[in-house]
């Protein structure tokens, strides 16, 4: 199972609640099924073994979807249709009813029995469910605090977000993207730091802290990576242990300033964004001058560089993390993004990022095998003068 969160939150202020989840329709449509495949059983039965036997199962079958009570309602009518069975003459060809027939007095007993421990079952089912609720709805809230929702306008650019988490009943991981407003323009960075677990959601919320502050107040995009890379190192050396040098995070910071007309990228060991302009063909903004990532810069003189691109009204841009380019088909092959997108065409950041959950899901024959976030911006199209 694939969790996802795109731009489409709650509105702000809304309440969050925990919610069970529900059972399958074919679930709840269970016990019905299985009385209806003994009332066909039952008249082709021989009399030494009657079906009607087999209703003693209704009841764990039920507590598979139904709660406590609805349990004892599919016990008490497991008992008093077996009763019907067993009091038809004509059922199984027998000429009189054997209602009281001391093998199906024992068949009632051993119903009831089965109901009783059911309506327990049921019971410890819906505490598990309510238990899984409570922690997925912290888990979305965390996630709400780590990954706030990011907002769809700032200033000129239309902005759209995706996660998609691997795990089942993860909400939040080391993938990480953010968006922020300052006086030099609008700051973007995205994230994937190495590993996996709570180790990695802490470097994570360690990194985007450390963003959300240094960008209000680094004129420079190149200052501004700096700044992090120190937290990240500091954090790292925190930690302790052997593998200091191993806990990195790729990233990518972006600024698109004020005046518009270009996009400033510093890449940290990051896939690099995809370029997608009004009027061009799509393609990736890389350098070619490869950088380390987030705490390993270090091992290197001069680690990380500006680059600049033409980012013109109409044109689009495409940050994402490797669970996208890695997912594979039933043959192995890598997803192909560019290819993907060139056969899109020119879409809203909504429609694309829509666009791209769905193929990556149906790309992936066994589900994906790694967290993915993207963040899709588009530089509105001038507005022509009035009057």
């Amino acid at each position: 199972m694939t969790h996802e969160r795109t731009g489409r939150e709650p509105e702000d202020g809304a309440v969050l609640q925990p919610r069970l989840p529900a059972p399958p329709m074919w679930l709840r449509w269970l016990p019905l099924l299985y009385v209806a495949g003994v009332l066909v059983l039952e008249p082709v039965t021989p009399v030494d073994w009657p079906v009607s036997f087999l209703l003693i199962g209704v009841p764990l079958v039920a507590a598979f979807s139904y709660g406590p009570l609805g349990v004892a309602s599919a016990t008490l009518f497991a008992i008093v249709f077996e009763g019907v069975l067993a009091g038809t003459p004509c059922c199984a060809g027998r000429s009189v009813g054997y209602l009281f027939d001391r093998h199906y007095v024992a068949s009632y007993i051993c119903t009831a029995l089965v109901g009783g421990l059911g309506t327990i079952l049921a019971a410890h089912r819906i505490r598990r469910e309510r238990t899984l609720a409570d922690l997925r709805f912290v888990a979305e809230v965390a996630q709400r605090v780590l990954l706030r929702p990011v907002p769809h306008r700032m200033g000129d650019l239309v902005l759209e977000s995706l996660y998609l988490s691997a795990a089942a009943e993860a909400r939040i991981g080391g993938d990480l993207y953010e968006a922020v407003p300052t006086p030099f323009g609008v700051r973007l960075v995205i994230g994937d730091v190495r590993g996996k677990g709570l180790l990695a959601v802490e470097t994570a919320a360690a990194l985007l802290g450390a963003f959300r502050e240094a960008a209000y107040d680094e004129p420079d995009l190149l200052a501004l990576t700096g700044r992090v890379d120190t937290s990240m190192c500091r954090r790292a050396q925190q930690l302790g242990g052997s593998e200091t040098e191993e806990r990195f995070v790729t990233a990518i910071f972006a600024e698109v300033p004020a005046a518009g007309g270009v996009v400033r990228v510093v890449n940290c060991g990051h896939p690099p964004p995809v370029s997608l302009p009004a009027d061009g063909d799509v393609r990736e903004l890389d350098s070619g001058r490869p950088a380390p990532p987030l705490n390993l810069g270090m091992l290197v003189e001069d680690p990380y560089h500006v680059e600049t691109y033409p980012f013109r009204p109409g044109d689009r841009l495409l940050l994402y993390t490797d669970g996208v380019t890695e997912t594979r088909d039933a043959e192995g092959a890598f997803y192909p993004l560019l290819e993907r997108l060139r056969a899109w065409g020119p879409l809203p950041p909504r429609e694309l990022l829509e666009r791209l959950h769905d193929d990556l899901l149906a790309y992936s024959h066994t589900g994906l095998q790694d967290d993915t976030a993207a963040l899709a911006v588009c530089l509105l199209p001038e507005e022509p003068p009035t009057g």
